[in-house]
């Protein structure tokens, strides 16, 4: 039978010679890998459930608007001021970032909410969450999932055309 005092023990000196110094949300982080694996694995049951199954093959074009679907959708998510207020629990405010985006660090105050915090401020953290999503919406819904990649890889170009205008433009 496993001591489960001594176990407790040895993962925080684990943890402890891990952190170097510095701290470092371990069990945060343990927390939402859990959460997207407990996710992903329920959408597997729910797949094999209903008979449905992932593509044989994703299209190229499915690949491509969805790489910059989530681009978009993980930089809305992660710095955009009007979805601060979805952060604000995990986050603190520190400086507009220009284009209407908002640089913020993770709370913390507890090992949760600084993992938290590190993952909805960080772009490329959020997007294998949001390509995920994607993939399993092309599996139950493909008309759905196309739709948003379309209309958030629109939303990447028009703001690409905005950069290039402000650039350009005299007066």
């Amino acid at each position: 039978m496993i001591n489960a005092t001594a176990a407790l023990g040895r993962l925080a000196n684990e943890e402890h010679a891990y952190e170097h110094g510095h701290e470092r949300p371990l069990r945060g982080y343990l927390a939402a890998m859990a959460v997207f694996a407990g996710g992903t694995g329920a959408v597997a049951a729910l797949a094999r459930m209903t008979g449905r199954q992932l593509p044989e093959r994703i299209a190229l074009t499915d690949v491509i608007l969805g790489g910059v679907a989530t681009h978009k959708f993980a930089r809305i998510l992660t710095k955009d001021a009007v979805t601060s207020p979805a952060r604000a629990p995990f986050t603190q405010y520190e400086e507009p970032a220009g284009s209407a985006e908002l640089n913020e660090s993770p709370r913390k105050d507890s090992e949760l909410r600084h993992g938290i915090g590190e993952l909805v401020t960080c772009p490329f953290c959020l997007a294998p969450w949001i390509a995920t999503g994607y993939v399993a919406t092309l599996t139950f819904a493909p008309r759905v999932a196309r739709a948003w990649s379309a209309v958030m890889t629109t939303v990447a170009i028009s703001d690409a055309l905005q950069h290039v205008y402000a650039r350009i433009r005299t007066e």
